[in-house]
């Protein structure tokens, strides 16, 4: 039976994650973001943020790259009536992709990243 008067019953820190765990989670971020631009990361960050200072940080870093890339792309679309637009989104595309990948080989072998470009949103 459990106790209800005790009001810290369900308000317990969170677990840290183990150091593989972090580093398997971190390499998922960033290869989500490839596919599905800025939800995997504000998801790993809303969950994982507060289970290590490694996941915190990449998935903070991966949200910021998104959301940049995806002002970026707006402004592509925006512009494509005057046809820059698509060598923005072209762009655009083919940076998501390679650092994206960069990263994930970075979170993967433990080490941390830090995207170019990105506009810092979330510290």
């Amino acid at each position: 039976m459990t106790n209800d008067n005790n009001p810290n019953q369900y308000s317990q820190a969170p677990q840290p994650l183990n150091p593989s765990d972090e580093k398997m989670w971190a390499t998922l971020t960033h290869i989500g973001g490839i596919f599905f631009n800025f939800i995997p990361a504000l998801v790993v960050y809303l969950v994982f943020k507060d289970r290590g200072p490694f996941i915190r940080q990449h998935s903070a870093t991966a949200l910021n790259f998104q959301l940049t890339m995806l002002i970026a792309a707006l402004i592509g679309s925006v512009l494509v009536i005057v046809l820059i637009g698509f060598l923005i989104l072209a762009a655009v595309s083919i940076v998501i992709v390679v650092f994206s990948i960069i990263a994930a080989i970075a979170a993967n072998n433990g080490q941390y990243y830090k995207y170019p470009l990105a506009i810092e949103f979330v510290k």
